[in-house]
């Protein structure tokens, strides 16, 4: 701003002086609702800070006297307000597109219940974390916009042909489909091949868990699955269980890893889920 110019108003200013009072009620409530999601993100990103120079070796007392602040509000700071690993799923409202399929008795779209199951528990994870979510279908064709910042992705190669050209961008681990779907980690050579398609069957699968750039290169956004459905469930229940330990290994980087799940074979219910293959950072590359 030129000096001695005029000082341009401040929102509040600009939204009061609306002349049409709906119109001010959605604009005022919609300045509202990013000025919530701005201090959320804003709280997060402190509490991450201190973490971040407690790690390094400060401590709180030094820390306060730096930033100009109390011993007791750093402590506060630390142990309150949204954690920092939420920034691990995205930022202010995700959005999570899981695919429609083809029922086998008829030509209806339909979410498959394991889809639904996942959908369901990983809200519960990101509302934990102070953010929110909004779900939306992979259509039967599967064409989706990926350019699209905060995005999860729960589709394999197979249903979309876009999410397909999105793994293919991984430097590390392939999708390769000969009799049955397959993961090949091409850095070591392994082949994950899940339990219920060996001989004899055994209730394990493997599923895949990456961030990777988007196709406009302007964002990253997270995507996982399944070989089968039990392996979706088995990411989502990693992230539950280790979300901390998956952020301060790649924090909001680009990465990718296997996830082995084991499952209860009567429920599909995973009941152990651990990474398979090293957590793979793409900077690294």
């Amino acid at each position: 701003m030129i000096k001695g110019g005029p000082v341009p108003p401040s929102d509040v200013e600009r939204i009061a002086a609306i002349e049409n009072p709906f119109q001010l009620l959605r604009v005022a409530t919609e300045r509202l609702n990013a000025a919530q999601q701005e201090v959320t993100e804003l709280a997060r990103l402190r509490r991450r800070v201190i973490q971040d120079l407690h790690a390094q070796g400060l401590s709180y007392a030094q820390i306060a006297k730096e930033a100009g602040l109390t011993r007791g509000r750093i402590h506060q700071i630390r142990h309150t307000g949204p954690a920092p690993e939420g920034a691990f799923l995205g930022t202010g409202t995700i959005t999570l597109a899981i695919p429609l399929k083809r029922e086998a008795n008829n030509a209806r779209p339909v979410v498959a219940m394991e889809d639904v199951t996942a959908a369901k528990r990983l809200e519960d994870l990101i509302r934990g974390f102070n953010l929110a979510m909004e779900l939306e279908h992979v259509p039967l064709n599967g064409e989706l916009d990926l350019n699209r910042p905060n995005l999860m992705v729960l589709c394999g190669p197979r249903l979309s042909p876009v999410t397909g050209a999105l793994y293919e961008s991984d430097p590390v681990l392939k999708w390769v489909k000969d009799d049955v779907w397959t993961l090949h980690d091409t850095r070591t050579d392994t082949i994950y091949r899940s339990g219920s398609d060996s001989t004899p069957a055994r209730p394990v699968d493997y599923a895949y868990l990456g961030r990777l750039a988007r196709p406009d290169n302007q964002g990253n956004l997270l995507i996982f699955t399944g070989i089968h459905p039990q392996g979706s469930l088995g990411v989502v229940q990693l992230l539950q269980t280790e979300i901390a330990t998956l952020w301060g290994q790649v924090g909001d980087k680009r990465f990718s890893t296997v996830v082995s799940v084991e499952y209860d074979p009567s429920t599909g219910e995973p009941i152990k889920a651990e990474l398979a293959s090293p957590l793979y950072r793409h900077e690294e590359e």
